[in-house]
């Protein structure tokens, strides 16, 4: 039987150096690829200026190459791509799905606070739609008067326009879609176009990937893309959720936690081979 043809892609963020987590899930995307004969590329997930540098990512193509890794084309950045996914807001809007939320955090908190069960989702406690039925009168009153406000996607009237649906995930089979366990997802900010979910699943489709390989850390983010591409038109890949790197602690690994850069370990004098054991990889 004939390998079925793969494009896959590895997609960190230069917030920060990468560390053995993001090896393993470098490593895991790259060898779904040629295990296929398929294609392996690299995007720059970029978009939050705020906090990417492009220090980390000269760095981090450095550490990549490093650690063995090889793309079959140039890194994609997202910050190159600010006209689509404007042009996907727009197309939103147009369909009546985008609404303006002007609420502060404080405001959703006091929200949250005084409900007497507020529904949570994976990400928390979810938006309690404060928002979502403003006249469009007070909505132009407020934008005229500058108060700033994000762009949140009306995911029960996205359901209905989209029905049921469906995406397949390589280790847990067919899956239901259920975004509406984010509740009103935030599509765009003003001190940032655009979020990671719309962002993502335009650049999966603009890259061509088939199979989507991230960590199962975002398994439940899939709803959310799947329904995007339904409402977009855009072809609908594959997905394998691997297992995360866990620390001593078993703490999953992240920037945010300290983990161990793969550049530290480059100066400490370790070889590429034995990172990548560490990183629980065998060649």
């Amino acid at each position: 039987m004939t390998a079925r043809t793969e494009t896959t892609r590895f997609a960190p963020s230069p917030s920060g150096h990468l560390h053995l987590g993001h090896a393993f899930s470098g490593l895991f995307s790259e060898r779904a690829a040629r295990q296929a004969g398929g294609r392996f590329l690299l995007r720059v997930e970029d978009i939050d200026s705020t906090r990417c540098r492009p220090t980390f990512t000269q760095e981090m193509i450095e550490d990549l190459e490093w650690l063995g890794l090889r793309w079959d084309a140039p890194p994609l950045a997202q910050s190159t791509r600010g006209e689509a996914y404007r042009q996907a807001l727009h197309r939103l809007t147009d369909m009546g799905l985008l609404y303006p939320c002007f609420c502060t955090r404080a405001d959703i908190r006091a929200e949250i606070v005084g409900a007497a069960a507020a529904p949570h989702g994976p990400d928390g406690p979810l938006y309690p739609g404060l928002c979502r039925e403003l006249s469009s009168r007070e909505r132009a009153k407020r934008r005229k008067a500058g108060v700033p406000y994000a762009l949140r996607l009306d995911v029960r009237k996205a359901q209905r326009l989209a029905g049921p649906l469906t995406w397949q995930d390589r280790g847990k089979g067919e899956m239901t879609a259920q975004p509406e366990i984010f509740g009103d997802v935030v599509l765009a900010r003003k001190d940032i176009g655009t979020s990671y979910h719309l962002a993502v699943t335009l650049d999966d489709a603009f890259q061509e990937i088939t199979l989507v390989t991230r960590g199962e850390d975002l398994f439940q983010a899939t709803h959310v893309h799947r329904l995007l591409q339904a409402l977009l038109e855009l072809p609908v890949p594959q997905w394998h959720h691997h297992g995360l790197i866990e620390d001593e602690q078993g703490q999953r690994l992240a920037k945010r936690h300290g983990a161990l850069a793969l550049r530290q370990l480059r100066l400490q004098g370790k070889s590429a081979q034995a990172v990548r054991a560490m990183a629980g990889w065998e060649d």
